[in-house]
């Protein structure tokens, strides 16, 4: 299994705790995403995934995209810890709760988007910040209602094991962390960002433990 992943992408961070907290061994091939332009430009990497974005899963042959649907191809496919309540409800929850991150909030402040405003759009860094720093706010304020308001929220976003809504959560308190995003406002996903932060597998899979990591 090879894992094509750089170590401050969001989504791989996902896939990579993912894989860890279901104790499943893997390769990681980097692919820098702004050393020469752009690794996942390249046509080497198209080859691999030709919507050229990580992280990209290679197993047995096969290649899967999207950090969402390879979370849920390894639950499928080795179901060992699983990362999916049992129950319709509670999947559907943890679902929900991993798409406020993965569908709502991180891809507006994704690479490419964020190189059309500098490139195309032309506006100023200080612009950009702001840009990513109020859908951050905005994404992280859905998140803590959705976790604060709900009596299944437990040592973790979803009961006293780590789910498929952890892996998303810790990935995106290190992005906002990292744009200067005060986390105060958002005392539950911190509560259980550091419940999950005492994990080895998260430890691990944290972007400064990589190989790549610069």
């Amino acid at each position: 299994m090879k894992l094509y992943t750089y170590f401050r992408s969001s989504a791989a961070y996902r896939v990579r705790i993912a894989l860890n907290l279901k104790g499943i061994g893997y390769d990681t091939a980097p692919v820098h995403l702004l050393r020469n332009g752009g690794e996942q430009l390249s046509d080497a990497y198209r080859a691999v995934n030709p919507a050229m974005l990580l992280p990209a899963l290679e197993d047995d042959g096969n290649v899967i995209g999207q950090s969402l649907a390879i979370i849920e191809y390894l639950e499928e496919t080795q179901p060992q810890t699983p990362l999916l309540p049992a129950d319709p409800a509670s999947r559907a929850r943890v679902r929900a709760l991993a798409l406020t991150v993965a569908a709502d909030t991180h891809p507006l402040g994704n690479l490419r988007v964020l190189k059309y405003l500098t490139g195309e759009l032309k506006v100023s860094d200080d612009v950009k910040l702001t840009w990513q720093q109020h859908w951050l706010r905005t994404g992280l304020s859905a998140l803590e209602a959705l976790l604060a308001g709900d009596p299944r929220t437990g040592r973790y976003s979803h009961g006293d094991t780590p789910t498929l809504a952890d892996c998303c959560l810790v990935p995106q308190v290190f992005s906002a962390q990292r744009f200067g995003v005060d986390m105060a406002p958002y005392p539950t996903i911190m509560r259980i960002h550091a419940a999950c932060a005492e994990l080895p597998a998260f430890q691990q899979a944290h972007p400064a433990q990589q190989p790549d990591a610069e």
